[in-house]
């Protein structure tokens, strides 16, 4: 990558960020088309690859910037002594609708990259990758897991909120409305708080619902 990139303007930037992101989230590396980015950019083709020499490349930039941009995020939403399991949930969720009102398509894009299918494309980001994941597992083991009822498997608890925001996700960006970044944060609050009820022990909740 052309480090000459960052001395464009901030909006012609963003364009071409907010444009590759959206190609890569929704078709997959394989599928997205540097055509699509460059006509949702406004940008030339040659332009493009002046900066980025290749489809790949961009991607492998995407990815690091779209890490990055994101702990920026999370660093500034989340409480450092925070241990309720929820509220550091609900906490990563207003860091990724801050993403969003920047970058729309840059929270799916994260998703689905750790899902990419494309070998090419993982292989160039995997350790990336990998500790993309390490560092959400280590923000997670701090959660107090005392606040669950005995028989509450935290895993899975984990793994169906994650299915059940990338289905929000995706409703709230078709719906192409600029209000999604707050659509999805609420409904997905509204995932933690039932899940909140079904999980603590009700002697120990602190009552701390996720404002919608």
């Amino acid at each position: 990558m052309n480090e000459k990139f960052f001395d464009l303007k901030k909006e012609k930037q963003d364009r071409m960020l907010g444009a590759a992101f959206k190609a890569f989230a929704t078709a997959g590396y394989a599928h997205a088309s540097t055509d699509d980015i460059v006509r949702d950019a406004n940008v030339s083709k040659g332009l493009l690859f002046h900066y980025f020499e290749s489809k790949l490349g961009l991607y492998i930039f995407l990815y690091d910037y779209a890490v990055k941009f994101e702990q920026l995020e999370i660093a500034s939403c989340v409480g450092k002594n925070e241990t309720d399991y929820f509220v550091m949930r609900a906490q990563r969720l207003k860091a990724q609708t801050n993403c969003m009102r920047v970058y729309p398509y840059l929270p799916a894009f994260l998703d689905r990259a750790d899902r990419e299918e494309d070998r090419s494309a993982s292989a160039a980001v995997g350790a990336q990758i990998i500790a993309h994941a390490e560092a959400s597992k280590e923000f997670y083991a701090r959660a107090d897991l005392t606040l669950f009822r005995p028989e509450a498997d935290v895993a899975m608890v984990g793994r169906m909120l994650t299915g059940a925001f990338r289905l929000t996700l995706w409703d709230v960006l078709r719906m192409e409305n600029v209000r999604a970044p707050e659509e999805y944060y609420r409904a997905c609050a509204e995932y933690l708080n039932m899940m909140r009820q079904l999980c603590y022990l009700p002697e120990r909740d602190t009552e701390r619902e996720v404002e919608a």
